[in-house]
């Protein structure tokens, strides 16, 4: 049972006396006596055992408790939790996926933790702030995309000022001496220290603190890269940077403010918010994005880039890449705007070395694959999409235009690690089409194969449009943004489990010219002159044309039979069904509108269509704006990833391609992942090296 608040409905003495428990427990350990600990415990788990449901309640209080140790005294996790922990998960890598992903994922950065403390914040924080180091030169960048269809100004301009004020009194020194700071306490748990220590980063020249963020960074690098053996070198080499700031120390330390050094808070990544005008606007802000982070590159990138480029003058890389190969147009004055790049029509072939990189990247979607495989890229673009399923329909589009642009000439793929995230935001209004549903399918459907996504993202898509509604006043906004970046922040970093929805191809035959296009979630076709009939509910003696379709049939049994009907119908309408929600596998469920009583829906991946007399409607995923009509057939059929469509190559091909599903499939970004049976082995597979 659980109360309005969340809590379980358990009565006030058992809280009290839980609460009790652990309060003595912690004095306990504290004291560093052992005398009554064992006995604690023991009775902590009697009570759990009498009443299991306390277990929630437990897990609250400690998460307090250890908030309040974590906010008095500035101290991190110690290393022995971090073992304890590492051992339990340990065991849960026998469940089956998603788990054993997720499992696996946090496995690794408590190893990396444990072997380099401080490395995970510090890489964190230097990729979403952008800071310049020599030694890692990893960079991030956050775009939110809106879709103007769903945003009205009031909600924009509200959304816009909120996520944009993560930016805003961002300094790069006191980022510097923040990371400087946080490395030497967690590394050395140096928190009987912390208050001298702080002082001293603060009266600190900024070359000075440039020189020893430099030779943190560098430390935690080559910790990293050595491993495990490498951490008695790391702990003394910052055992020397901390002695040498702390000499460096002078009388005029007792009027040093330290309170801005001693915030090591995870700071928000810039956000860059715009409304989706046009889908051509992902691709600019893609390229604009890594153009711009190579003029960074390091010294060994630059020496590497050239021995590479000696094997092809035009490898299809930006490096390679004249400005002759760009035409720059002039910039708009529109505060959405940015730089525009358009490749010139004369394109060579891809290299077979490219085709394979982009081929290497779906082995890479696979459950539990190697991050080593993403180790090249040294820049990653997080696209955050908000609006409901029309403007997925958008992104599909978007995305499937950018892997047909490789499959020609890479220029994003070897330097951009690219991550898409939804947030399902609806304009509250009723959708022109499909009155019986509303725009939100895909969200639903991404929150039945994810809890954690259903009651954290899908709920946080629900209140954004009441914020323009919402009184301004000083307090309640900046709870409101509180609310809003933490949320979004928290899916950003730890929302790196993608579902991976198919999409679909779509031939379109009219009378004048044939149309081919990609939807991900949503098709409707009606017939217009018998469009009033779906309003029906009961037989007036005309049902509608007649169509022909011929379909493969999608069973139980995975036996796959292609069948031919005739229809007599006024419309119809085919929804994607994922495997992880339907426990078989991906699938098109098409349903025709028909005033009599027969039921006429059929599973299907592959299906034909032809109007005998009259044309078609075809709306793809619930957006008018793409509407196409006078549509006499309509064939559909998986869309097949333009990055795997090797012709012929002399290259060895890596071993796992012959496996690799070659459909197209959308990777939104969630919490636990969708089941995938490939993805089992590898994660086991991985596993053995944690």
């Amino acid at each position: 049972m659980v109360d309005a608040t969340g809590d379980v409905a358990l009565s006030s003495t058992v809280k009290s006396s839980l609460y009790n428990n652990v309060q003595a427990l912690l004095r306990e350990t504290d004291s560093g006596s052992a005398s009554q600990t064992g006995m604690l415990r023991w009775n902590l788990q009697k009570k759990m055992e009498t009443h299991p449901s306390c277990s929630v309640l437990l897990i609250k209080v400690l998460l307090k408790e250890l908030e309040k140790m974590l906010h008095r005294s500035g101290d991190m996790i110690p290393n022995k939790l971090h073992r304890r922990a590492s051992e339990c998960l340990m065991k849960l890598l026998i469940f089956p996926l998603p788990y054993a992903a997720v499992t696996l994922s946090i496995l690794q950065s408590i190893k990396m933790e444990i072997t380099t403390p401080a490395s995970l914040y510090q890489r964190r924080v230097i990729a979403e702030q952008n800071l310049k180091s020599k030694h890692f030169a990893m960079q991030e960048k956050v775009f939110v995309l809106a879709d103007p269809a769903v945003f009205s100004a009031p909600l924009e301009a509200t959304v816009r000022a909120e996520l944009e004020a993560s930016g805003l009194l961002r300094d790069t020194l006191t980022q510097e001496k923040n990371l400087v700071f946080r490395a030497l306490q967690t590394a050395l748990e140096t928190a009987s220290q912390s208050s001298r220590l702080a002082k001293a980063l603060g009266a600190m020249e900024d070359h000075m603190v440039e020189k020893y963020f430099q030779e943190v960074v560098l430390a935690v690098e080559q910790s990293i890269k050595h491993g495990a053996g490498g951490r008695a070198d790391y702990l003394n080499r910052l055992q020397d940077i901390y002695r040498d700031i702390l000499t460096a120390s002078n009388e005029e330390l007792t009027k040093v403010d330290c309170s801005s050094v001693c915030n090591t808070a995870m700071p928000f990544p810039e956000i860059n918010f715009l409304l989706w005008n046009n889908e051509e606007d992902l691709w600019n802000l893609l390229t604009n994005f890594t153009l711009g982070a190579c003029i960074t590159l390091s010294v060994d990138e630059e020496e590497k880039d050239k021995r590479d480029s000696v094997q092809s003058e035009d490898s299809g890389i930006e490096r390679d890449l004249k400005e002759s190969d760009f035409d720059d147009t002039e910039q708009p004055t529109d505060r959405n705007s940015f730089p525009v790049f358009t490749r010139r029509n004369a394109i060579k072939s891809t290299k077979p070395p490219d085709q394979l990189s982009l081929m290497r990247e779906k082995i890479e979607a696979f459950p539990g694959s190697s991050p080593m495989l993403k180790e090249e890229r040294r820049h990653t673009a997080r696209v955050v999409v908000m609006g409901d399923d029309r403007v997925l329909g958008r992104l599909t589009w978007a995305y499937h235009s950018i892997r047909e642009r490789e499959s020609k000439r890479l220029l994003l793929t070897k330097r951009l690690n690219l991550q898409l995230y939804y947030i399902p935001v609806a304009d509250m209004k009723p959708p022109l089409s499909s009155p019986d549903e509303g725009r939100l399918s895909v969200a639903s459907l991404l929150g039945k194969v994810d809890p954690w996504y259903n009651s954290n993202i899908n709920s946080l898509g629900a209140a954004i449009p009441t914020l323009a509604k919402m009184d301004s006043n000083h307090s309640k906004s900046l709870k409101r943004n509180l609310f809003l970046l933490d949320t979004l922040c928290y899916y950003l970093r730890c929302g790196f489990q993608p579902v991976n929805l198919p999409l679909y191809s779509v031939k379109m035959t009219c009378s004048s010219s044939v149309v081919e296009e990609v939807f991900a979630s949503h098709l409707e076709a009606d017939i217009p002159e018998f469009r009033h009939l779906k309003e029906r509910k009961s037989a007036v003696g005309v049902f509608g044309a007649v169509i022909s379709i011929s379909y493969t049939k999608i069973s139980l049994s995975k036996r796959k039979v292609v069948k031919g009907e005739a229809h007599t119908t006024c419309g119809m309408v085919m929804k994607s069904e994922l495997a992880a929600v339907t426990s078989g596998e991906d699938y098109l469920a098409v349903s025709f509108y028909s005033v009599d009583s027969k039921s006429n829906t059929i599973q299907t991946q592959k299906i034909s269509i032809k109007t005998m007399e009259q044309t078609l409607s075809v709306c793809l995923d619930k957006d008018s704006r793409r509407t196409y009509t006078d549509v006499q057939r309509i064939e559909i059929s998986p869309c097949l990833d333009p990055g795997c469509s090797i012709q012929s190559s002399n290259e060895e091909e890596p071993p796992l391609i012959k496996y690799l599903d070659k459909v197209l499939s959308l990777p939104i970004n969630t919490f636990t992942e969708a089941s995938t049976p490939v993805g089992g082995a590898v994660v086991m597979e991985t596993a053995l090296q944690v």
